[in-house]
This record gives C-alpha cells, structure tokens and sequence, in this order.
C-alpha cells in the first residue's frame, strides 16, 4: 500500500469531510462540559476559537471556489448564512423570552430583552463588553452570554466577502492580504490583553485573526497547486500534523484557565491546533479513525444547535437553583441540550438548509409548497420580531405587570428614593486646579446649604450616599467623591503596595482636596472590607480570617488618614456590612410554570442567612482594625457600627430582608433602603457630636 496521498484538483469543489464535523465535535463538548462542569475541565472554552478556525476555513474555502469559478454572488452568499444561522437562533431566543417572561424579575427581564436584542442584531459581544467581564460573578445568570461568539462570527461573515471580492477584482495579492489582516489583529490582541481584558476578549478586531487562520488554511488549501512546499505528501506527514495539532487543543485544556489572561498568546494553543488537523487532511489517521467515528460526526451535526441550546439552558437553571445547580440537574440540563439540538437539527436546520423548500400540509388550505427564496425571507422576519421583542422589553423596564412579579418577594422593595432632593455634579475640587470630577465615578454634592459632611469610598460607599442625603437636615449636608468608574477607582487608603495599586492615585487626590477643602468639618470612610484585605466580590468575609494583609491594610488606612487628621478634620469610619450570598440569589424564587417549580423546589440558599455570633467570628480581624485605628487616633477617628442597625438584634441573625424590605441591592452591595436605615441615626450621632 502507497503512504502518498492522492492528488486532487486544483479546486476540490468543497467536498465534504467528517472529519471536521468532528473536530467541530470537539469544540462543543469542550464548551459545554466546561459550562456545565467546569471544576473538571477548567479550559474547555477554548472550543470557541476552534469554531472560530473552522468557520474561518469554511467560509473562505466557499468564497474563494465561487471567485475562482466566477460564480460568486453576494445574494447567494448571505442567503446561505440565513438559512445556516437563523432557524436555531431564532428557536432558542423565542424561548429564552418565553422562560424569562416565567421566570426573571423586573431587572433581569429587562437585561434580558436587551441580550435578545443584541443578539437577533449580532452585537452581542459589544453589548456583554459594555457590561462585564465574560467570568465576572453575574456571568452564569445571563441566559444569552453565549451569543458574544456569534456576533464576532457574523461581524466577520459581513467584512470578509467584500474585502475578497475587491482585492479578487482588483488582482491583488490575497494571501500577503490575509496575513497582514491576522497579524495586525494578532499583534492588537497582545498588546491589549493586559491593559483592557474585558475589551480584548469581546472585540473583533482582537479576535479576527482565529478566523483569518482558518481563512489562510482555505487559500493554501483551494490554490494547493501554487504552494507546493506546503502539501502534505504523505501518509506519516499527516499524521504528524494531526497528532501535533490534536496535543495543542489538548494543552490548551489542560493549561488554560479562568486566570489565564485570554485570548492573548494563550489562544495560539487551540486555534494553531485545529489548524493543523484541518491541514492534515482526512487521511490521517487520527482524522480518519477518531475525528471520523460516527458518534463525533453526529455531534459535529449538531454542535450549532447544541452550543446555542445547552448555555441558555444552563443559566436559566442556575437562576431558578439560587446557586450553582445540584449535579444531576446538570448532567438532565446537558442530556435534555443534547435532545433539544438533534431535534432542532432533524426538523428545522436540515430540511432548511438542504432541502428545495418546504412542502406543507394545513388541514382546509391544502398543500402549500415554501421556495428557499420565502423561507430565507421569512426567516429574516422572523428574527427581526424577536429583536424587536427582545428590545420593547427592555424598553419597558422588564415588563413590571408580569404575573413573576407578584408571586415572589418584589425585587424593588429595597428602593427608596431621593424625593425632592437636587444633587449637583461638585465635590470640593475647587482647591485642586489639576484634578476634575471627570476623575471620579461620583463627584455629588447636596444643593441645600450647609455642606459640613463628606464621604469617600468605593461601590460600598455609592450605595450608600443618596440614603445619607435624604436623611441628612440643615445642621449638615453630604457630598460624596469616589465610586467606581472615572479615571480610577476610589477606596480609603494610601499606599505604594500593589494590593492596592487599583486605587491609586484617585484615592490620594479624593482624600488631598478634602483635606483642603475648609468647610468640611467631618470625612466618613466607607469601603468594601474585602478590599482593605486583598480580596475581590468573588470572596466572602470569612476569608478575612486567614488574610495575611492586617499590617498592610492598618497602614493603608492610616495614611488616608493622617492628611485629613493634619487638617484638623474628623474622620468617622463606617463599618461594613454582612456578606451575605447575592440578593438575587436569596429571594426563593417561584416561576409561573409549575413542572418548573417541581423540578425546582422553593429553598433556601444556606449563604443568605448568618448568625450575629458568625459574622463577628469572621470579621474578627475587620473589627480589630478598626478599634486599632480609633484607638491610635482619639478624638479623631470614630467608628460607626451598622451591624446593630443591619441584623436581628433580638433573633440575633443578619439576613436578607428587614421589614419586608431587601436590604440588599446586588451582590454585597447595601439597598438604599438599607441606606436610610443607616443614614437618619448617623446624621442624628453626627449632629450631637461637638464642634471640631
């Protein structure tokens, strides 16, 4: 038997290969495993940039046969894409409204319609950029995230074949084109992954070079009679590219992560391996006998529906579970994903894509027979109403009528408002010429005389300003400088030590003009405690008992303190509140639909209730920093303690809810209902306090 490999034309007239359909295989259950059981398979996201190779190889074969062949049509070519893209995506996002119209509350829904709207429009992944990191905590309760991939694939699919077309037409060189593109957006992609993430992992322009890989692949692939040195000749050099390739994808499985800092260079491991599998050919015999088999062959088939079908699902289960889902509710989720797309593909996708129309019977109108042309038509429609859905939504705030709303806790009961209250962009900077309020995610002030307080502080410390200002009366007014966003964030602290470095230097400019600012009397310092200690939103207090950065914060703290100290300012520490689990996650929620609700039982996230006796425990360490500060600066620093004001005296347990209100807003973050609970005793104990 001959080791060479056969010689194929010089245009292969895209023949089909399972192997790919394999490959493809790969790809979503790398995905889908890592969504649904991620403590197993830590870098299975990486089968997106798999896609993103395939379809790059795919596509581009099918541009440059039809330009080739002189047969290209644009018409034709986006028809295709119609029919390839909408039939699933239009299914899985006219359910996905469907399962939150029974089952989001009014914020959720709302964000809800806006992700079906970006994602009918393929601009998801600018949406989800403007929103969050893909791994932020509030990842897994977005029933759409997915579709961020999608939207690169489609931004793609609409560049890419008029840039073809006009350099075909023009007789340009393609290939020094195609790799100028992909290196230029390869080079992006470095430079930026470590100054914007979030951007990098989102933005097409850092992510086309996984496709133009795939479209690189294609023009050495189609024009093979033109670069001899790159053939594969034989049998061992195919194997060889295979078996290269297929231990790339699996490094990048085994290497990558959460914290890798992705795509970066990281990405280079499973697009340069599914690269050189496509390379090798079906020939070889990992191609052949693997990549091959039937059962990978029929989840290549279905791994468009799969992908779009088992994330909407799993998110929505993780919503109704207040938690992460007990594992054999995901392994039903991933069997019931699995189902759902092999029924998607038999009864929508294929007869769709492959067939001449569709032959339909309807009792009293007879037989109807639908061309490709209707169909393609009205699957255009057909998504545009689901957008527009998506976006009326939105529009309406989440649809506050919606029976959901009514049968849970209401997820608004912790707003209170600021009534009749005007607050002016100002914080006192007039002492500082070089610094501006566009420094500063919040730069507010009280428009009633006299300003006497001031506040400065983080997110904790944004919750809470508004409950202080409405509670506030004329012997002292607030104005608060710090919050997330502007140039910076903002917290209590000075200090060169890279714990803290996110927080430099805005908050030494936020407390330096406070210190210069002359009718500030009184400095209240509000911020998250898991902050002062190196922590991040992801941890909860009780990993305080184990921080090792009790010198470093105390010293931190101390230099916030002292330029305010030397100004003859008082300075009032605000103590943090309880970290409870996410509100959303502790309102037992109900859905409308009752074989939900059975296989969803009403409970109680153990995270969302904690004894007195167990919040002091864990921030044992929190509150002997804060009596080490008050002690080491009498008759300056004071500390004001909300544990009283927060939990149950009485029952002794801090929870979620008082009054029949959340005291809670997202993630440890207070409600302003909580702020005003706050707010009116601390401007009263501020009102007794004596002169400076």
């Amino acid at each position: 038997m001959s080791n060479a490999i056969p010689n194929t034309p010089e245009l292969p007239n895209h023949q089909y290969r399972s192997d790919i359909d394999g490959l493809r295989a790969f790809a979503v259950l790398s995905v889908v495993l890592f969504h649904a059981f991620p403590e197993f398979i830590s870098g299975g996201f990486i089968g997106v940039d798999v896609f993103f190779v395939i379809s790059g190889f795919l596509i581009s074969t099918i541009i440059f046969e039809k330009l080739e062949q002189g047969s290209f049509s644009f018409s034709d070519f986006y028809a295709r894409r119609v029919r390839r893209i909408f039939p699933a995506l239009i299914l899985v996002l006219v359910t996905s409204f469907i399962l939150g119209w029974c089952i989001l509350f009014v914020s959720e829904y709302k964000q809800l319609g806006k992700h079906i709207a970006g994602g009918a429009g393929f601009i998801a992944n600018f949406i989800l950029w403007s929103e969050s990191g893909y791994f932020d905590n509030l990842s897994d309760t977005k029933p759409l995230l997915h579709l961020w991939s999608l939207g690169i694939e489609e931004q793609f699919y609409i560049v890419w074949p008029p840039i073809l077309w006009a350099a075909w037409r023009l007789r340009l060189r393609i290939l020094p084109i195609i790799m100028a593109i992909a290196i230029a957006s390869f080079a992006w992609n470095l430079y930026s992954i470590s100054i914007d993430p979030v951007a990098t992992f989102y933005s097409p322009l850092t992510r086309f070079w996984e496709l133009l890989i795939g479209s690189i692949l294609a023009y050495v692939t189609v024009f093979h009679a033109r670069y001899p040195k790159l053939a594969v000749n034989s049998i061992a050099q195919a194997n060889t590219l295979s078996s290269i390739g297929f231990a790339l994808f699996i490094a990048g499985l085994l290497l990558i992560n959460k914290e890798s800092g992705f795509p970066g260079g990281w990405a280079l491991l499973p697009t340069l391996g599914a690269a050189l599998m496509i390379k090798a050919g079906p020939s070889a015999w990992f191609n052949r006998v693997i990549l091959g088999n039937s059962v990978l062959v029929w989840f290549g088939l279905i791994s468009y529906p799969l992908y779009l079908w088992h994330w909407s699902l799993l998110s929505f289960s993780r919503i109704l579970s207040s938690s992460v889902p007990e594992l054999e509710i995901r392994i039903g989720v991933v069997v019931l994903s699995v189902l759902l797309s092999w029924l998607t593909y038999r009864f929508i996708e294929k007869p769709i894509r492959f067939g001449e129309g569709i032959q339909l019977s309807i009792t009293f109108l007879g037989k109807w027979f639908i061309s490709k042309k209707a169909i393609t038509l009205a699957l255009i429609v057909g998504l545009f109403l689901i957008g527009l859905a998506g976006y009326v939504a939105n529009y309406k705030n989440g649809s506050h009528s919606r029976l959901v709303n009514k049968i849970n806790i209401d997820p608004e009961s912790g707003y209170d408002g600021v009534a009749g209250v005007d607050l002016i962009e100002d914080c006192g900077l007039a002492n500082s010429p070089t610094i501006d309020k566009s420094w500063f995610g919040t730069c507010l002030r009280d428009s009633r005389p006299p300003i006497q307080y001031a506040m400065v502080g983080d997110s904790h410390a944004a919750s809470l300003f508004r409950g202080l200002v409405r509670t506030s009366n004329e012997s002292g007014r607030w104005l608060f400088i710090g919050g997330p966003g502007g140039k910076g964030a903002v917290s209590t602290v000075i200090s060169s030590n890279p714990l803290f470095q996110r927080f430099m230097p805005n908050s030494e400019y936020a407390i330096s003009s406070l210190a210069k600012n002359e009718n500030i009397q009184t400095v209240l310092f509000v911020g998250a405690s898991r902050n002062l200690f190196g922590l991040n939103e992801k941890k909860f207090l009780d990993d305080l008992e184990t921080s090792p950065n009790f010198d470093v914060a105390y010293e931190a703290v101390q230099n916030a303190i002292n330029p305010l100290k030397a100004a003859g300012k008082k300075i009032v520490i605000l103590e943090d509140n309880p970290t409870l689990a996410f509100p959303e996650d502790c309102l037992e929620r109900k859905s409308t639909i009752s074989a939900i609700n059975y296989f969803f039982p009403k409970k109680l996230n153990p995270r969302c209730v904690l004894t007195v006796d167990q919040h002091l425990q864990r921030t044992e360490q929190y509150r002997r920093l804060l009596a080490k500060l008050e002690k080491n600066n009498p008759g300056t620093v004071n500390i004001f303690y909300t544990t009283p004001i927060l939990c149950d005296e009485k029952k002794r347990l801090c929870e979620i809810s008082k009054n029949g209100r959340l005291l809670y807003s997202y993630s440890d973050h207070i409600s302003d209902y909580s702020a005003g609970l706050i707010g009116r005793p601390l401007n009263e104990w501020l009102r007794d306090q004596p002169a400076k």
